[in-house]
């Protein structure tokens, strides 16, 4: 299995998208730092994710929600704001 997910920094309030096949270890490093965008805004906590039976369809939903189009949904449906 496979995740897209959106994390929310609580120092910054900003959003971050990914994806991952292991949701916990990615979300740990996140919060340890060890990824160059996010090590600043720490900590980060999960608002949002969806599971796929492959990398290439978390990869295509990824990239959705970093679109216009995205952005727009993900507003509408009140997971970001």
């Amino acid at each position: 299995m496979f995740y897209t997910y959106i994390l929310k920094s609580e120092r910054s309030s900003t959003y971050y998208y990914g994806h991952t096949a292991n949701l916990t270890k990615r979300l740990a490093q996140h919060n340890a730092g060890k990824v160059r965008y996010t090590k600043s805004k720490t900590p980060w906590k999960v608002v949002y994710t969806e599971t796929y039976a492959s990398k290439s369809e978390a990869y295509r939903r990824e990239l959705f929600f970093k679109s216009i189009e995205g952005y727009k949904f993900l507003k509408e449906h009140g997971i970001t704001y």
